[in-house]
């Protein structure tokens, strides 16, 4: 028996491959913490053997995306001066494998695939959500909240962002065929439920600005590149002018009321301020990176005690931009926020230059929802989370060619039986 390996490693041909590579990482991301090795092996097993298949096609040329690495090789770096090196180490070393899994994946499947991958996968987490999940009770509001199987309802409600965005992006921006109506209709069920019962502020305020953002671009998409231009400049002016005069006359305190939330954001401005205090004691290098929430490190244990983490682990300073100081100091938040902003920079010119490029435009969606939730979550610096999995992936989409034409038929893998009596 002969299988291509166009079947895994060609974008145009890989679409059943790589759609179920993505969904189960997806659930991988989700729920490790439950499922331990076993699963992240799973995850490395789609990704990593594919290498093994045509290096050069897999890989390209690694200069290329040597400006994504920078980030992952400082944490790897200050293993050097953290107070926890071992733990430093450790997570370095699988930060930077899964960055080269993201690497493996946005060089092998399409967009497309990406996007009904993320769709079905975000269904399937939000699935064994609803059907294992539990409900976790708040302290310092006071509140039940759906939580599913994860131990915040910030990543159940990131979730469920995500399904809402993809599931749209497949049927409106894609435009999958008819077949996938179904698998994107049940997604979206399952996230506006999911969003509704976590009762994420962050979560529902992200995801109607973001789906608003990519209809607005939509729409421009139809006019010519400098009308497209124009329009976008004055939209935000009108935009940044309106947020203005909206938190002048106490929109913000209006819009968290109806969450249950008051201006603390659940305590989240003193644990920013405390973020703030800690950094600046490693204001250039940081303390080293995941060298700040350790057992036995006095500020680490006071935090958790003020804010009730009885598992004294999976807390942080609920802020993108404070936790890289406090780990990774200056030069690491400036190594991180280059590559953030060059995805964003570079996907929105895209979309303003061009008549009609749906990839660009799921791309923005994606990282335009990864850097408004940098202000209030961690969703990019962490190892085996899909949002540092998609960070990845839409910052090295600018790296890639265009794809035209066709492609040179690649070279098919033998694939023996499994013992002598097997059918040929």
């Amino acid at each position: 028996m002969r299988i291509a390996t166009s079947t895994f490693i060609d974008p145009d041909r890989n679409g059943v491959y790589g759609a179920l590579a993505v969904a189960l990482s997806f659930f991988v991301f989700a729920y490790s913490a439950r499922f331990g090795q076993i699963s992240i092996l799973a995850y490395y097993g789609v990704w990593l053997p594919l290498v093994l298949l045509d290096y050069r096609q897999v890989l390209g040329n690694p200069l290329r995306y040597l400006w994504m690495f920078a980030f992952a090789v400082f944490c790897f770096i200050s293993v050097f001066w953290s107070p926890a090196p071992s733990i430093s180490l450790r997570t370095a070393i699988q930060y930077l494998s899964h960055l080269v899994c993201a690497v493996i994946a946005l060089r092998t499947i399409s967009i497309a695939t990406l996007t009904r991958g993320a769709t079905l996968g975000c269904a399937i987490v939000l699935t064994y959500s609803l059907l294992f999940g539990s409900y976790h009770f708040d302290p310092l509001d006071g509140t039940y909240s759906f939580v599913g199987a994860f131990a915040s309802k910030n990543q159940l409600g990131f979730y469920a962002s995500l399904g809402l965005i993809f599931a749209y992006a497949g049927v409106a921006v894609i435009r999958s065929s008819l077949r996938w109506l179904p698998v994107a209709a049940a997604t979206v069920l399952l996230s506006a439920y999911s969003l509704f019962a976590s009762q994420s502020a962050t979560s529902v305020i992200t995801t109607l600005a973001i789906l608003m953002v990519v209809v607005g671009l939509q729409l421009l998409g139809r006019f010519t590149p400098p009308m497209r231009k124009l329009l976008f400049a004055s939209g935000l002016v009108i935009g940044v002018i309106g947020v203005t005069l909206a938190l002048g006359m106490g929109a913000a305190d209006a819009v968290l009321g109806v969450f249950g939330k008051d201006s603390t954001l659940t305590g989240r401005t003193y644990l920013w301020q405390q973020g703030i205090e800690a950094a600046r004691q490693s204001p250039v290098f940081g303390v080293g990176y995941q060298g700040y929430w350790v057992r036995g490190f006095p500020e680490a244990e006071r935090l958790w005690e003020e804010f009730y983490i009885d598992s004294r682990g999976g807390f942080h300073f609920h802020n993108t931009y404070i936790e890289t100081m406090v780990e990774t100091g200056a030069v690491g938040t400036v190594l991180l926020c280059a590559i953030l902003l060059a995805s964003f920079i570079g996907h929105l010119k895209h979309l303003l230059h061009h008549r009609r490029n749906p990839d660009a435009l799921v791309m923005f969606a994606v990282i335009s929802l990864l850097l408004v939730r940098s202000f209030v979550e961690i969703d990019v610096m962490h190892p085996y989370h899909v949002g540092s999995f998609l960070f990845y992936i839409t910052a090295g989409t600018l790296t890639l060619r265009q794809r035209v034409g066709s492609r040179p038929m690649l070279r098919p893998v033998r694939i023996h039986p499994m013992s002598a009596g097997a059918a040929g």
